[in-house]
């Protein structure tokens, strides 16, 4: 079912993680960051939505990277219905897509919680203070990137990277929902 993501306020502090990899390296949040900041992308391997924005993400980090902005991806789908984002499956993912930062496993789906993640893709992006500046959508053609008028998630890191403001209206973005487990 494709859900949105919600409206948070700006200037929300990042929640503070520690995660493993599907290798078992752990990574911890503050470790992450960037001199300029860190985009986080709860994501995953099977969701229509955010395969189609995978090598838009990939690209993205790449250019943020060059601009002081790390990224890493969560997945928070690590539920025995959706074998398609198990560990195993996101190393061959990270192998076959070249993923060129971490792609961690959120196996309590508590990371997701803290964070208010709805759908995969969610998208955010916090500066070297860790307060949120940007949560919204990548683009405006989730389907087809030909058809993208309109860069918001590049601009964003940008205008986070050279200082200047950016735009306080963040149109959701918007994908599969979270499986969440059943308590």
């Amino acid at each position: 079912m494709a859900v949105e993501s919600i409206d948070l306020a700006l200037g929300k502090r990042m929640p503070a993680f520690q995660l493993k990899d599907p290798l078992g390296k752990v990574y911890h949040s503050d470790k992450l960051l960037g001199e300029k900041g860190l985009l986080v992308v709860f994501t995953c391997n099977h969701c229509p939505y955010a395969l189609a924005v995978w090598p838009r993400v990939i690209r993205l980090s790449e250019y943020a990277k060059g601009i002081g902005i790390n990224t890493v991806a969560i997945n928070p789908n690590i539920n025995p219905d959706y074998p398609e984002d198990a560990p195993e499956r996101m190393k061959e993912k990270i192998e076959e897509w070249g993923i060129p930062f971490p792609y961690l496993i959120d196996e309590t789906q508590n990371v997701a919680r803290e964070f208010d993640a709805q759908c995969t893709p969610d998208i955010y992006l916090f500066d070297a203070n860790q307060k949120l500046v940007y949560h919204g959508r990548i683009d405006d053609s989730w389907q087809d990137e030909k058809k993208v008028t309109s860069e918001e998630l590049k601009a964003a890191i940008t205008n986070l990277a050279d200082g200047k403001p950016i735009a306080a209206q963040q149109c959701h973005s918007l994908g599969c929902s979270i499986k969440w487990r059943k308590s």
